[in-house]
């Protein structure tokens, strides 16, 4: 029993092992040949890491000491003489929402200086040596749609400023989903006045807001801040709270300009060297590395330079205090040493040529590169004979050369040409409609330009008119939108048989299937030209791997986080030093290896609850991906574990739908939203996600569903018309696979006739109500509409003329 409580016995690795009993198994020759011995027992490596419970208990507290350690270690290293400035965003999320005195507020500490910044945004700097810390408070409006979503990228702490009566508006709302859906950093909520209202209605106003923010904000708290003691609460409950991470920001280094001086170059003076001050926040800074500034490009440095830092905590630089006549010594001492050190910037390194890192963003694809070697005599004459038996004789008018005579073609060619151009048109069969609406709109406006030339009327009232005609128009193409999105959820992917085009000609790159989940399809089978202009990986998630390994091992050289440094940017257009003067924030990101190259995006999405509206595959769209923002038109397609996935024509309100662009690589993790411009400049959010994979492998498959009815059906045959119209399609359309609506499964046996009808063998006897289907497959590829240039948004306001969905009637 005292053997038993001291603990159980652990057999060793040496331990006799005995040879298992055969369970009257015929024994091989294999066995037989071993004569009954048994193997030398590997001793395996994890054996050797075992250890007691004692051992266990220690290794187990030792790494939760290591990382309480590093959590406690990175708090106070923000904010604090060694590390970057604690940088708090203050978010207005309504337009009654008191700034100026809540900013007044937190200025007016005890022993604080207050420094204000460059440009035109109104931020300030708040120093505190009696605390050991230091701040940086820079202010966004929350229509400026922009400028939160950039700063807050970069931002430590986000300060929500409340109304003490509604707490946010509409701006408000929309401002608090956009940044959900990016990311959210650590945030705090102040509501600034309130005190004219009497106690009573003081009471039932702070729980009428307690409850309103409980859905965005579960068990956060509300500080008051209409004194100096509940501002000093509110720094010290800032400073003190736990930070939210970000990931993609956490890997890449980072920078909000606090200074900037743009020098332009001796050519032009469109484009120069922007020097950027600023403090290093992420990672470490490598001047070899490409940086981009956000809504503007990427862009190499030429060099860092490391200037004094404008918001030191040493007492010696700070002014105005009263000191002894010996402190006050020391301090001249060292005032003269800063100015020494202030008149020579030291250069912390310079780029290197061959380590730089290169802008080149596609591969300039040589049209020569699959061509083989030149032809031989005997090649070069068989062209030559074949040329001169084709020849035809056409009637030209007098004095045609023969090159002009080669343009010249039959009334027979150009109906072949027209079939052509039909089957190169990659877009939905329902942009015909769109371009029937649009003409008839083009024709009205032109009937309504030839009756104003005999009208005469006050210019406001056309002009009203004109205004309100535009409007219905609007309103028209967006029934008629609802009508598409409700015809493609009752009848998805159908379209009717084409009757002046054969359908073998209409559908012609078009393919049957057996089964789209089993049946293969070559991935680099009829690329488009596109795909030699982007980059791919051998293997994406082992390139991704890699570098962020080397990233947790501190690998990379250059300036470390909390630095101030000077950046020189290469080449960059004067328009980023003026929309710095006007008050935007400016905001640098350090690109990983690869980062600045085009290839194929997909992004995982879901519709914004907010937002109803119908949106078409190949629509514009802007998108905000981690980091950048771009306009381009994407294709949408279902997200299956499947190698195939479906083209979807809308973006589907109750599922994850998968979005495929042509974009500059980025690795995951990153946050992805979808904006969509308004015709009066307003971004409306329409849905949310993040980066699914980077993999132009990914085949998109668009399906098309002809439709035929049954005409005679006997026991397991049928004859089914409507599907064709002539006896050619029904032939060529015979290999492929029939189905019905309502689960049978069949092929076409044989044409009846020369109108296109067919008969039918199925599995099992047809209903006279089933519709008998035929699923056609095309690979399709999203189009080149990257554009990295996003318009400014116009300030965000509720949209009251989109219809309800119960609304619209069908046909």
């Amino acid at each position: 029993m005292v053997m038993a409580a001291a603990g159980a016995h652990r057999p060793g690795p040496l331990k006799q092992q005995n040879k298992a009993h055969k369970g009257g198994k015929h024994s091989g020759s294999s066995q037989r040949r071993a004569g009954g011995r048994v193997p030398v027992k590997a001793q395996p490596r994890r054996r050797l890491r075992d250890l007691n419970r004692v051992d266990r208990r220690h290794q187990a507290l030792q790494l939760r000491r290591q990382r309480k350690e590093a959590v406690l270690a990175e708090k106070r290293s923000l904010g604090s003489r060694d590390g970057p400035p604690h940088l708090v965003v203050v978010v207005l999320l309504h337009s009654r929402a008191a700034a100026q005195d809540s900013l007044r507020l937190l200025q007016s500490q005890d022993s604080a200086t207050v420094r204000a910044d460059e440009g035109g945004a109104g931020g300030f700097a708040l120093l505190c040596p009696r605390l050991k810390q230091r701040w940086r408070f820079v202010t966004a409006q929350a229509g400026d749609l922009h400028a939160v979503l950039d700063l807050a990228k970069v931002a430590d702490s986000l300060l929500f400023i409340l109304d003490p009566v509604d707490g946010w508006d509409s701006e408000g709302e929309h401002c608090l989903s956009c940044l959900f859906a990016q990311g959210l950093p650590s945030y705090a909520l102040a509501v600034p006045g309130g005190t004219d209202l009497p106690p009573k209605k003081r009471i039932d106003a702070r729980k009428k807001l307690s409850k309103c923010i409980e859905k965005r904000f579960p068990e956060a708290k509300l500080f008051p801040l209409n004194t100096e003691q509940e501002s000093s609460l509110l720094l010290r409950h800032l400073s003190s709270q736990k930070q939210r991470h970000l990931a993609f920001r956490a890997r890449r280094a980072h920078l909000l300009a606090r200074a900037a001086e743009f020098v332009p170059s001796q050519d032009s003076d469109l484009v120069g060297t922007l020097k950027v001050s600023g403090f290093v926040r992420g990672q470490t800074l490598n001047v070899n590395s490409l940086v981009h500034i956000v809504g503007h490009g990427d862009f190499q440095l030429s060099q860092v330079d490391a200037p004094p830092d404008p918001l030191s905590l040493n007492p010696r630089v700070v002014k105005g205090q009263k000191r002894s006549q010996q402190d006050m010594e020391v301090q001249d001492d060292s005032v003269n040493g800063a100015v020494e050190m202030e008149e020579d910037v030291k250069v912390l390194m310079k780029a290197d040529p061959s380590k730089q890192e290169s802008l080149q963003s596609e591969v300039v694809p040589d049209p020569m590169e699959g061509e083989q070697t030149w032809p031989t005599e005997e090649e070069l004459q068989e062209a030559e004979d074949s040329l001169k038996a084709n020849r035809r004789v056409v009637k030209v008018p007098k004095g045609t050369s023969k090159y002009q005579a080669a343009w010249i073609v039959d009334d027979g060619e150009e109906g072949s040409e027209k079939d052509d151009d039909d089957d190169e048109d990659d877009d939905m069969d329902d942009d015909l409609m769109e371009e029937a609406v649009s003409q008839e709109g083009e024709s009205s406006e032109e009937e309504e330009g030839g009756e104003e030339e005999s009208e005469t009327m006050t210019v406001s009232e056309c002009l009203r008119d004109e205004q309100y005609d535009e409007k219905m128009e609007e309103d028209e193409q967006m029934l008629e939108r609802y009508k598409q999105e409700r015809m493609d959820e009752m009848f998805p992917d159908e379209v009717d048989t084409p009757r002046d085009v054969p359908a073998r000609v209409r559908f012609q790159k078009y393919r049957g299937l057996k089964s789209f989940r089993t049946s293969p399809w070559d991935p680099k089978e009829n690329l488009p030209r596109d795909y030699a202009r982007i980059f791919q990986f051998q293997d994406f998630s082992r390139t991704r791997k890699n570098l962020f390994r080397q990233i947790e091992k501190e690998e990379t050289e250059g300036a470390s986080v909390g630095w101030y440094v000077t950046l020189h940017v290469c080449n960059v257009p004067v328009s980023v030093m003026e929309s710095f003067k006007e008050g935007k924030p400016l905001v640098l990101f350090s690109l990983l290896p690869h980062e600045q190259k085009m290839s194929v995006l997909n992004f995982l999405v879901r519709r914004h609850p907010g937002n109803s509206e119908p949106v078409r595959a190949k629509e514009e769209l802007i998108f905000h991906c981690g980091f950048r923002r771009f306009r381009a038109s994407p294709l949408f397609s279902q997200h299956t574990s499947a190698d195939k996935h479906k083209l979807e024509r809308f973006l589907r309100p109750d599922a994850a739908l998968v979005v495929t662009v042509y974009a500059p690589i980025t690795f995951p993790p990153a946050s992805v939203l979808l904006f969509k411009q308004r015709s009066n400049g307003m971004h409306d959010l329409i849905a949310t996600g993040s980066l699914l994979s980077v993999d132009p492998d990914r085949i998109v498959i668009k399906r098309l569903v002809l439709s035929g009815h049954p005409f005679k059906i006997f026991t397991k045959m049928a004859v089914v018309r409507y599907m064709f119209f002539n006896r050619e399609d029904v032939m060529w359309f015979k290999p492929v696979e029939l189905r019905t609506k309502w689960g049978r499964r069949g092929h076409i046996k044989e044409p009846l006739g020369t109108h296109g009808h067919m008969k039918c063998h199925f599995d099992g006897q047809l209903k006279s109500q089933d519709t008998v289907l035929l699923n056609l497959y095309k690979r399709v590829f999203p189009k080149w509409t990257y554009d990295p240039h996003v318009p400014e948004p116009v300030p965000w306001v509720r949209s009251e003329s989109a219809l309800p969905e119960q609304e619209v009637e069908m046909e």
